[in-house]
């Protein structure tokens, strides 16, 4: 049984998330601030966490941005900031998907589902990806670059394996899509730039090219064969 972390400051918000995931049988915990919630995914395991941007103490960002250094949970923000640039701040710290408020139950529990269904497909065992000096295990989900282990978000994983399955040929945006998201992808296309853009820090900072991940202008990218 899936079990979700509410983080919310609210506690009729989070009453009604309660209600929601209850009603799909999910096991629900809640905190009502970040700093909360970091303890309780220091010592438990979650399958999801739905956390909101305006809260005390430690907020969204804050809370997000020190969750990535210990988890690769798939997290959900919900929130009344619905700018663009609120959007992307969120998915550049390592949010996995956004949804502002008001929303509906059914386009909240539909993106519950969708980020719980690529978290949990499988694949056979010890099947590997290598590419030059990336090592790629996806059994155990797993990436290292010279024989540094990169800490990569859900999101982060499945677009360098849809590139690297794809090497060679440029993927657009919407293939992007479809290949991590699914069909059911309810968010924007500029999703995948903030969410490259992440990677492409990464394999730097682990010691990759910056053209390791390339941009083809007006189509979308690609890793050479």
């Amino acid at each position: 049984m899936n079990k979700v972390l509410i983080v919310d400051d609210e506690f009729q918000m989070r009453k009604l998330l309660r209600l929601y995931l209850g009603q799909e049988n999910y096991l629900v915990e809640e905190a009502e601030n970040g700093k909360e919630a970091i303890q309780k995914i220091e010592i438990n395991d979650y399958d999801l966490m739905i956390l909101d941007v305006m809260m005390p103490l430690v907020d969204g960002w804050q809370t997000l941005e020190q969750v990535r250094k210990i988890s690769d949970i798939p997290v959900l923000m919900l929130t009344a900031k619905a700018s663009v640039q609120d959007k992307v701040s969120g998915l550049s710290l390592g949010a996995d998907d956004y949804l502002v408020k008001p929303f509906d139950e059914s386009e909240l529990m539909a993106r519950v589902q969708a980020l719980l269904r690529r978290s949990k497909k499988t694949v056979p065992d010890k099947e590997i990806l290598n590419y030059k000096n990336l090592h790629m295990n996806l059994a155990a989900r797993e990436v290292s670059f010279n024989g540094n282990k990169m800490s990569l978000t859900q999101t982060e994983f499945d677009l360098l394996e849809a590139l690297l399955r794809h090497k060679g040929k440029v993927l657009s945006r919407e293939q992007l899509v479809e290949l991590v998201w699914g069909m059911e992808f309810l968010g924007e296309d500029r999703t995948v730039d903030s969410h490259i853009r992440n990677l492409r820090d990464k394999l730097k900072h682990a010691g990759a090219d910056k053209s390791f991940v390339k941009t083809v202008w007006g189509i979308g990218y690609k890793i050479e064969a």
